[in-house]
């Protein structure tokens, strides 16, 4: 009867301590989501006031208006903004998906002299900043005319150029794929191309999906490489390039909840798209970190 008494007690210590550490758990993450959140609703607040001031004594506002929605497709140059934001997002996406999975693919399943050479040469590139080449690149692009008003392409070259050079994540995912299935594919008489299409291709959506998405996000938050080649020519810009010249001080009084609008916006189809496909994205992520 002791034994079962000190049993039961037990349990119940050991039930209501794994509560009390659920609870705060739970405390701490509703904590950490209302720090995280609250930039973004204090913007998309802001974006619906009447006033264009940027310091105003009150959160929530006075009067609700969408002023300053219409103004940004009326008085600015925003819609072209993002329509070459977005054409640069899509072709990112499409050519980066190529580039790196290729890559992935080759240093996964092939093996040549030079490999594990080729590898860490990358690995070890990679860790530069990019913007170490920014003079190099303004130089060529420029003689290329691939500046200011075609800066939109020049990105995208820039964007996709050394994209192969990320295959770390795939890799690591392809490594995971049984190597028998592209054996027993080569037996039946598959190229490698076959292979690579239609053995591989169709086991890899979470992967491929993690790849598009990470080369359809990269054009929407990139400021410093899109702003030295693009030079304030408004139809060149990005959403991030233009939107940055209303923080100005002559702009920022009569632009700044225009501003905050415009990142409203900007912001629904970066987030619509990764909340349709986050399921795939975390399984590509957990997928590629399994073997390197």
């Amino acid at each position: 009867m002791k034994k079962e008494k000190s049993m039961k007690k037990s349990l119940l210590g050991a039930k209501a301590s794994r509560r009390l550490g659920n609870t705060v758990v739970y405390v701490m993450l509703v904590i950490m989501t209302i720090v995280w959140m609250f930039p973004f609703v204090g913007i998309l607040l802001e974006s619906f006031k009447t006033e264009t001031k940027m310091q105003t004594p009150y959160l929530f506002p006075k009067e609700f208006g969408f002023d300053h929605y219409v103004r940004l497709f009326k008085e600015t140059d925003f819609l072209l903004w993002f329509r070459n934001t977005a054409i640069m997002g899509i072709a990112t996406a499409v050519l980066q998906t190529v580039f790196v999975l290729a890559m992935s693919y080759t240093l996964s399943r092939l093996r040549f002299k030079g490999r594990k050479g080729l590898m860490n040469f990358m690995l070890i590139l990679g860790m530069f900043p990019g913007f170490l080449t920014m003079i190099l690149i303004y130089k060529v692009f420029s003689d290329a005319g691939l500046t200011m008003q075609m800066a939109p392409l020049g990105l995208i070259i820039v964007y996709c150029a050394s994209s192969g050079m990320g295959y770390y994540v795939s890799k690591g995912f392809f490594d995971t794929i049984p190597k028998s299935l592209d054996e027993a594919a080569r037996v039946d008489g598959a190229t490698r191309w076959q292979v690579f299409y239609k053995v591989i291709m169709p086991l890899s959506k979470p992967i491929i999906i993690y790849t598009i998405l990470m080369g359809f996000m990269a054009p929407w938050g990139d400021f410093m490489m899109a702003s030295y080649i693009v030079h304030e020519n408004s139809a060149g810009m990005s959403v991030a390039v233009g939107m940055y010249e209303w923080l100005s001080r002559t702009n920022m009084n009569t632009h700044y909840t225009m501003f905050c609008a415009a990142g409203v916006i900007v912001a629904v189809p970066v987030t619509t798209v990764f909340l349709l496909l986050q399921k795939y994205y975390v399984e590509g992520v957990t997928g590629g970190a399994v073997k390197g």
